[in-house]
């Protein structure tokens, strides 16, 4: 992959990542064809930070009612995560705050 904004697709904020937030470590939904190697260089030209681990894994599409009245199903996509742990003294400001 040559595009960096195509092997991190867009920051997961959700309950789970605030918590492991507080271990400085950040969640992203990346390329599925994406490796660690890649989405290490993407975060750190990215966010100008030092990452340490990263932990991915698959996440399958679940299978939902597209009508409720009915009973056709459909699937939303199946995607790919990555927790980035970060070098202590590193942070990634995904909202801008001034300190």
């Amino acid at each position: 992959m040559n595009d960096l904004y195509q092997v991190i697709r867009r920051p997961l904020v959700t309950e789970k990542g605030a918590q492991v937030g507080e271990q400085n470590k950040y969640c992203f939904e990346v390329a599925k064809s994406a490796n660690k190697i890649e989405i290490r260089k993407a975060v750190e030209t990215l966010f100008g930070v030092k990452v340490l681990s990263i932990n991915t894994m698959h996440v399958r599409g679940r299978t939902r009612r597209v009508n409720p009245k009915s009973a056709r199903l459909g699937t939303s996509p199946s995607t790919k995560k990555a927790f980035v742990t970060l070098a202590e003294g590193h942070a990634i400001d995904f909202y801008g705050e001034q300190a």
